[in-house]
């Protein structure tokens, strides 16, 4: 009989289920199995979660319980017992603890390795063609009042030419994050925000222009295009430094990684533990 690999993340999911005795708040039980709120709670995608917990609590819940109650009848049917069922969770144990063997090693390899920021500047010089922009990429100005007269005054006053960090102080609802954002360039796929009309404004106005007010709920938004990159031209060395280095860092450790098990073959070949066969006197 085939078993579907449901039933084989279902049984090691068994193993990771707490049991009745717990004292943590939960969410259900099925059998002696239970389900508590943090378990859930790092289970579930924080998008999803930040958008509405209850209700991700509540299908995570439902699943789970529809897990649980398929497990059960899995162990009612033996089918855990089963060699193929045996064999399969064997090989999946192993690669785990392959995986979960390569992760430790190359945490605990160099914990503290670093890459300079002058490392990163020479490998962005050398590489420069690979990186490229995908799409149009816009630095502007996005202003947030809570009433159509700030929202007005902070329009008057920067087509006045009154500095962007004092009209932000003045009418902004959150003028850290609007100082803050019009400093950075951001993908035209994005920019605006949730606001697509803004998004619409921004595909469509000249440099320095400023779109009309838009009022979204009880807010009133307009923006102001500063900067744009095209399409297919290279990024700012500064929008990749961090990311580069991060690269750099796992490439190293990378191929520290290659060495050590270079190291361990080379140990374990000196041991006479590997001997390998010829394929084709097998048959």
């Amino acid at each position: 009989m085939r078993i579907s690999y449901l039933f084989i993340f279902l049984i090691i999911l068994s193993s990771c289920t707490r049991k009745s005795k717990n004292t943590e708040p939960i969410l259900a039980r099925v059998g002696t199995s239970t389900l508590t709120i943090e378990e859930a709670k790092t289970s579930i995608p924080e998008y999803i979660f930040k958008k509405d917990s209850l209700t991700a609590f509540k299908r995570y819940r439902d699943e789970w319980i529809q897990q649980q109650i398929i497990l059960q009848e899995a162990y009612r049917l033996r089918i855990n017992r089963q060699p193929d069922v045996q064999k399969r969770l064997d090989k999946i144990r192993e690669e785990y603890i392959t995986k979960a063997a390569q992760e430790y090693i190359i945490g605990e390899m160099n914990p503290n390795l670093q890459v300079t920021d002058e490392e990163a500047r020479s490998y962005y010089q050398e590489n420069k063609e690979s990186f490229v922009l995908e799409e149009r990429y816009i630095r502007y100005r996005h202003m947030i009042s809570s009433s159509l007269n700030d929202a007005q005054n902070a329009r008057r006053d920067l087509l006045q030419g009154i500095d962007w960090e004092t009209v932000a102080n003045n009418y902004s609802v959150n003028p850290e994050v609007a100082i803050r954002e019009s400093q950075r360039f951001w993908p035209e796929s994005i920019a605006g925000g949730d606001v697509a009309i803004l998004n619409r404004y921004l595909q469509l106005i000249g440099l320095s222009e400023i779109t009309v007010i838009e009022r979204v709920g009880s807010q009133y938004h307009f923006v102001q295009l500063l900067e744009e990159r095209a399409k297919g031209d290279h990024p700012d060395l500064e929008w990749l430094i961090d990311q580069i280095k991060e690269w750099l860092v796992l490439e190293k450790r990378r191929k520290a990684f290659n060495t050590y098990v270079k190291n361990l073959y080379l140990q374990a070949q000196a041991n006479n533990e590997i001997e390998t066969f010829n394929v084709g006197k097998q048959n």
